[in-house]
């Protein structure tokens, strides 16, 4: 599935990554702006040991090879999920601290 640019997505990666913010994330949600070669996205031409296409997302890029699933969606939740763990027969909930998926339609010249 191509994106089409201008709508939201909620995109999942394969590996964790620092966005923008500093903090680490598994998933993006934000505007489609482009789907674009590495010479258009980096610059450079990258060899067949590189990805060779680049998802430009909010104010983020995405490798093509690290992209996991692609969902269109207007709105995402970005309360932050639950973690469940089992230890000696007790199930225990924690809340994770913040969400794991990172706005790329944030603004950060204005707040």
């Amino acid at each position: 599935m191509k994106p089409q640019i201008g709508k939201k997505y909620l995109i999942t990666t394969d590996n964790w990554f620092f966005a923008p913010d500093g903090e680490s994330y598994r998933a993006v949600w934000g505007t489609a702006k482009a789907v674009l070669t590495s010479e258009d996205a980096l610059g450079v031409k990258t060899n067949s040991k590189s990805t060779n296409w680049y998802v430009s997302i909010g104010n983020m890029m995405i490798a093509g090879c690290q992209i996991h699933y692609v969902i269109q969606s207007d709105a995402v939740s970005f309360e932050p999920g639950i973690s469940e763990i089992e230890h000696a027969g007790q199930r225990h909930v924690n809340r994770l601290p913040i969400t794991r998926i990172y706005n790329a339609d944030v603004d950060f010249a204005n707040g």
